[in-house]
């Protein structure tokens, strides 16, 4: 169910193709009327998705993924039309997207089933389990760079894992998100499950004080703490994906044709509007050159633009242009040069790629999210330096590392502070849903995917069962001193010597 009917107040936004600016459609703003409406509905939705019992959601959600599966290419038209960027590129997220959905449902129950666990020597009179409840109704915030595989990352595993969803899409993407409550809708659930209310920043802060059991947000760092102050005062507990910073390492063995590959996607896929993208790379001195040269044909090869065949699309939100501006100006300016594009390929709608090198460590385009098809290449000594610079910024989303040792590429992904590190490969780890998506610092905390998201959206209770009288009863105010003198010897020679 959408709140796609008119807000009590009438106010309404347009979401428009950055493309050519066109208007696409209106919705309204919910107000906090609506957006509580929402979440009481969404009461009643969890209680109805309680008595459908494991088998029962799993089937649910498959169904669901096959409708939006089926619907793939309608759903791709409608990213494409909202966020600009290639139909290619809005069909691969759907399928990563269903991909996510489908492993959420199929493992769920044996992630959060009631488990037993060991007692302890102590407590051996006890039998002790644990399990998973859901929270009821979570709220979701979700970003509009990639409107459905971020956003889907929280709806699935939150909804696997028992509750009810309230979505909130960014403005600029609001279609997807009614799309994507609508097709639950067209299912024939007695409940709507998933609810998308539309709005602009209020609508958000509307969730946050709705009286959600738990929130997740993907966005700025900055407005993650407005997020998180607005849940403080419930105490809701939250979810966060701030964005990073994340760095490539290039030794001097890798495989440069294939780092090459991969970093120019990472760097330039979806105009660079992407949280986990490759924003730096620091590549060992000896083959910094051979790489320079390799990564700059392989950009100046691309065509970015706003027909069917270009290799990206334009920034979806156009104040995102002055940052990248800022950015590019800052790092030359401060003695970096621009191999390929410069200040002049920043365009109103269209930014053509950057590739700046012996960029300042302390220049913003080193220290801050650019989020835009920009990259600075550093040399480096060797990668241990290269561990050191990749982890000086407050970013700690993802990163990767190119080199033929795979012994060393994990060693060293040990030493990088990041939440998700890829070896000879680029974001691989997003793709894998089994594996859990979250950062630290500036990028965040908490996790979706795998069976790590599926926990965080559940809280874990614990269950004991008396097996018989407790051999030492210490649970009592009239202890016996020969239980207490053999709780002294165990100290002494059982958990002091182990």
């Amino acid at each position: 169910m959408t709140t796609t009917e008119p807000s009590k107040t009438g106010a309404t936004f347009a979401s428009l193709d950055p493309r050519d600016g066109a208007v696409l459609a209106e919705y309204p703003i919910a107000g906090p009327e609506e957006v509580a409406l929402a979440v009481e509905r969404a009461r009643a939705a969890a209680a109805w998705w309680a008595t459908q019992g494991p088998r029962g959601r799993r089937e649910w959600l498959l169904e669901y993924k096959r409708a939006i599966s089926s619907r793939a290419a309608e759903l791709a038209a409608l990213i494409s039309a909202e966020t600009g960027k290639p139909d290619e590129d809005a069909t691969l997220e759907v399928l990563l997207a269903v991909g996510h959905l489908e492993w959420a449902a199929k493992n769920a129950n044996k992630v959060l089933r009631r488990r037993s666990v060991s007692a302890g020597l102590l407590m051996s009179n006890q039998s002790a389990y644990v399990e998973y409840q859901p929270f009821g109704v979570v709220g979701a915030i979700g970003p509009w760079n990639y409107p459905v595989f971020t956003p889907m990352g929280t709806l699935s595993y939150a909804m696997a894992a028992g509750n009810a969803v309230v979505f909130k899409p960014s403005e600029f993407t609001p279609g997807v998100g009614v799309w994507l409550a609508e097709v639950w809708d067209s299912l024939g659930a007695s409940q709507p499950l998933i609810q998308t209310i539309t709005g602009d920043g209020s609508t958000g802060a509307a969730l946050c004080r709705a009286g959600v059991d738990k929130l997740a947000f993907t966005g700025s760092a900055a407005t993650g703490r407005k997020v998180m102050a607005a849940c403080a005062e419930t105490l809701t507990p939250v979810v966060i994906e701030g964005g990073g910073k994340d760095a490539v390492l290039i030794d001097k063995d890798a495989n440069l044709d294939a780092a090459v590959d991969q970093t120019v996607f990472g760097a330039m896929g979806n105009a660079g509007q992407t949280c986990a993208g490759v924003e730096r790379i620091y590549v060992h001195e000896d083959v910094h050159e051979a790489f320079v040269h390799k990564f700059a044909a392989k950009v100046r090869a691309l065509s970015p633009g706003t027909s069917i065949s270009s290799s990206y699309g334009p920034m979806t939100m156009p104040s995102q242009v002055d940052i990248i501006r800022r950015h590019v100006k800052d790092a030359i300016a401060r003695g970096g040069r621009a191999v390929v594009g410069g200040e002049e390929s920043v365009g109103d709608r269209i930014v053509e790629p950057v590739v700046l090198v012996d960029v300042p460590e302390d220049s913003t385009a080193i220290t801050e999210e650019t989020f835009g098809p920009t990259v600075t290449i550093n040399k480096v000594r060797d990668l241990e330096e290269g561990v050191e610079k990749a982890n000086a910024v407050d970013y700690g989303l993802g990163s990767a590392i190119f080199t033929k040792d795979r012994k060393r590429g994990l060693a060293l992904a040990e030493k990088v502070d990041a939440g998700m590190v890829s070896i000879n490969s680029f974001l691989a780890f997003a793709g894998i849903a089994a594996l859990p998506f979250g950062g630290s610092g500036e990028s965040g905390f908490g996790r979706i995917h795998g069976a790590d998201g599926l926990r965080e959206f559940s809280r874990p209770r614990s269950i004991t069962v008396e097996k018989f009288a407790a051999p030492l009863n210490l649970m009592t105010m009239t202890r016996k001193p020969r239980d207490i003198k053999i709780v002294k010897w165990m100290l002494t020679n059982v958990q002091g010597k182990m």
